[in-house]
């Protein structure tokens, strides 16, 4: 007969523990990853200007249904690279506007494009109508070309695109970024642009100490009206600082 010995029970002791620590970190993972969890929570006293950010990846909006919704700014992406139109812009642009939101177009800049082509691409896509929001740029690594280019030659096609938005909008583009994109392109130029940052697990904080003007604090929340995931953001400042975003009012 074998008498179970100390370093048995211990070892079963340990088999459950690690199940269990298994368990739980699934548990926390799938509420992550579905949404139930967020990393971020800006209180609205500190910022009451609040908004998302859609494309094509959110399919069909039920506007109405969103009207409900605590927000007072939605980007919608129009363009990527120089050819490439959201199938959706035109139906979210009107709606948006029905709706009563503020609205800007967002365009999605690729490594394999010049400058101006992409602009001439967004230009022939997005109105210019007077009461919206800024252009926006997003610049970013993922989903982008895996040929990446220098800072040099990158920054040059990117001025070429900002002045073709801002001559034919009036408005100066905000710059969307990652910390990684920031970093290699933007960070120590580009200081008369407004920056749109992207940190869905703290507040976010920039080197050189720029300040940023809109932060996406959020990509899997939910609001009504739009099935699956959406991206959260937040303004800096107070209502009457984000109506000065808007031209001719």
């Amino acid at each position: 007969m074998q008498v179970r010995g100390k370093g048995d029970e211990m070892k079963k002791q340990l088999t459950v523990i690690t199940a269990a620590v298994v368990i739980v970190a699934f548990i926390v993972a799938f509420l992550i990853y579905n949404g139930y969890i967020w990393f971020n929570n800006p209180s609205i006293k500190e910022f009451p200007v609040r908004g998302i950010d859609l494309s094509n990846h959110q399919g069909a909006i039920n506007w109405e249904a969103l009207k409900g919704e605590t927000l007072k700014f939605v980007y919608i992406k129009a363009t990527e690279g120089n050819d490439y139109k959201d199938k959706y812009f035109n139906d979210n642009w009107v709606n948006a506007k029905k709706v009563g939101l503020k609205r800007g177009a967002y365009h999605f800049y690729t490594f394999g494009s010049s400058g101006l082509d992409q602009a001439s691409n967004f230009i022939n896509t997005v109105p210019n109508d007077r009461g919206d929001l800024p252009p926006v740029i997003d610049v970013e690594f993922g989903g982008n070309s895996k040929s990446v280019p220098e800072k040099e030659p990158f920054q040059k096609e990117l001025k070429v695109f900002i002045q073709q938005i801002t001559d034919a909008y009036k408005q100066e583009p905000i710059l969307y970024v990652t910390y990684e994109a920031y970093e290699k392109y933007i960070q120590g130029d580009f200081k008369e642009y407004k920056i749109w940052i992207r940190d869905i697990f703290k507040y976010p904080k920039l080197q050189g100490k720029r300040v940023w003007v809109i932060w996406q604090y959020n990509n899997r929340g939910r609001v009504d009206g739009i099935t699956g995931f959406v991206d959260l953001n937040v303004f800096r400042g107070s209502e009457k600082d984000f109506e000065s975003l808007i031209l001719d009012k």
